[in-house]
C-alpha cells in the first residue's frame, strides 16, 4: 500500500504541473521547470503517505485528500528548495541530483519555492470539497508552514551553534520537522471528517523522533545513500541532538518518541500498516 499511496500523489503532483500549459508559460517557463525539477525529482514521499494512510485508516479515501497530501509535499518541497541555498545550508545535492539552486540558479530557485508555496493553497482552494474543511485545512497547513511552525524552527536553526538545552532542541525539533508531519497527519483526519487529537498526538511524537534519526544519519551514513551531503551540520558548527548528547542517546531518544507515537496510532482504527510503517522509519537508511 505505500507504494500505492507514492504512486498516487507522484501521479497527481505531475499531473498537477501539467496544468501549467506551454502557453500560459512563455516568459514563465523557467520558474515551472524548476518546480517540475524539484517536485517530481522523487523523496519519500512520506508525509503525503501519512495523510493519504490516515484518511483511508478512518473512511477510505475520502474527497480533496489526494489535494490535500499534494499540497503538503509542495510545502516540504518548497522548503527543501530554500533550505539548500547558501543563504541557509549551502547544500549542492538534493534527492541524488543537483539542488534546484544548482540547476537553476539562485533566483529562479527562489522564485520556484515561493511559487510551490502559492500553489500548495490554490491546490486545497480549488478542490472538491466543503468550505468548511478547505479552512480547516488551509489553516492547519498555514500554521504548519510559518512562524509557529517550520519557518519558525528555521530561524532558531540558521543560528544554531551554541551548545543548546535539550528542551530548545526539542522545540526548535518539533517546529522545523515536526509541524509539517504533524499538519499532514492532522489533514488527513480532517477530510475524513474525524477527530484529530490522535493524529496531532502520533504526529507530534514521528516528528521528533524522525529529525533526531535525521541527524543521526548526517553523521553516520554518506551522501550516495542519502542523496545530500553528510556532515553538513558539523561543518556548519550547529548544535543537534547526536552532536549534544551523543549518538547513543540520540537512538534512544528516537525510539523513545516512536514508542509514544506507535501507542497513539494503537488507539487509531485500522492502524497496522501505521504502525509497521512507523517502526521502519526508526530503522532507516536515507
Amino acid at each position: 500500500m505505500i507504494e500505492e499511496y507514492i504512486g498516487m500523489v507522484n501521479e497527481k503532483l505531475a499531473a498537477l504541473m501539467d496544468s501549467f500549459t506551454a502557453e500560459t508559460t512563455v516568459y514563465q517557463k523557467e520558474c515551472v521547470d524548476a518546480m517540475r525539477y524539484s517536485l517530481l525529482a522523487g523523496g519519500k514521499r512520506i508525509r503525503p503517505v501519512l495523510t493519504l494512510m490516515i484518511n483511508d485508516m478512518y473512511k477510505g479515501f475520502t474527497t480533496g485528500a489526494l489535494e490535500a497530501a499534494c499540497a503538503v509535499e509542495m510545502i516540504h518541497t518548497f522548503s527543501l528548495i530554500h533550505d539548500d541555498m547558501p543563504c541557509m545550508d549551502n547544500d549542492d545535492m538534493r534527492r541524488g541530483k543537483p539542488a534546484c539552486h544548482i540547476a537553476f540558479g539562485e533566483d529562479v530557485a527562489l522564485l520556484a519555492g515561493d511559487a510551490l508555496e502559492n500553489l500548495a493553497f490554490g491546490v486545497i482552494a480549488r478542490c472538491d470539497i466543503d468550505d468548511s474543511k478547505k479552512v480547516r485545512l488551509i489553516s492547519t497547513l498555514s500554521n504548519a508552514t510559518g512562524v509557529y511552525g517550520m519557518i519558525g524552527g528555521q530561524t532558531i536553526d540558521i543560528r544554531n551553534t551554541e551548545a543548546f538545552s535539550k528542551e530548545k532542541l526539542l522545540a526548535m525539533y518539533s517546529m522545523k520537522t515536526g509541524a509539517l508531519i504533524r499538519a499532514a497527519c492532522r489533514m488527513g483526519c480532517i477530510c475524513a471528517g474525524e477527530d484529530e487529537s490522535l493524529a496531532d498526538e502520533y504526529g507530534s511524537n514521528l516528528g521528533l523522533a524522525y529529525q533526531i534519526i535525521d541527524d543521526i544519519l548526517d553523521i553516520t551514513s554518506d551522501a550516495d545513500t542519502l542523496g545530500k551531503p553528510v556532515n553538513s551540520d558539523r561543518e556548519q558548527n550547529k548544535a543537534t541532538y547526536p552532536e549534544v548528547f551523543g549518538i547513543n542517546e540520540a537512538y534512544e531518544a528516537a525510539k523513545h518518541y516512536t514508542a509514544q507515537a506507535l501507542y497513539a496510532a494503537k488507539s487509531m482504527p485500522n492502524c497496522e500498516e501505521l504502525y509497521d510503517f512507523t517502526t521502519k522509519l526508526l530503522i532507516r537508511k536515507n
